[in-house]
């Protein structure tokens, strides 16, 4: 392989080059240009009105809070009437598998003695078509 030697080789000329008496008054333009630059001020009242709607906007905000809670509080419970239908057209789903899903606040609200009167009772199971399997549930 060939040596190379960098002090041999024909330098290659920059293709940048400053215009003649450039630097020589380049201090004097460039603080001409600084001079010429006016400071934008803004005035007293304009800061004032970003200020009010910046708080109005965090107001604004404030007060969303408690409607968006209530939305989310309200869409997300079950209605009983729809949960039922669900329920009754779950064909393999038994009452042990909803006994199983249920937790102790769950069994306590449960307990409530519900007092029928027997003419509720007989009225329920006269229209029953599964008399018989109502009455082999009880025992």
């Amino acid at each position: 392989m060939k040596t190379f030697k960098l002090e041999n080789e024909p330098k290659i000329k920059s293709g940048f080059k400053t215009p003649e008496h450039y630097f020589d008054n380049f201090p004097e333009k460039v603080l001409q240009q600084l001079n010429e630059k006016e400071v934008k001020v803004i005035p007293f009242y304009k800061r004032k009105k970003v200020l009010s709607l910046t708080a109005a906007a965090v107001i604004g905000l404030a007060l969303m809070i408690p409607i968006v809670n209530n939305y989310k509080a309200t869409s997300n419970d079950l209605d009983e009437a729809a949960l039922e239908t669900y329920l009754s057209y779950q064909s393999n789903l038994t009452q042990y598998d909803l006994i199983q899903k249920l937790d102790n606040s769950d069994i306590e609200k449960l307990n409530n003695d519900i007092t029928l009167e027997d003419e509720t009772i007989e009225d329920i199971l006269s229209t029953s078509p599964n008399i018989e399997h109502l009455i082999s549930e009880q025992n």
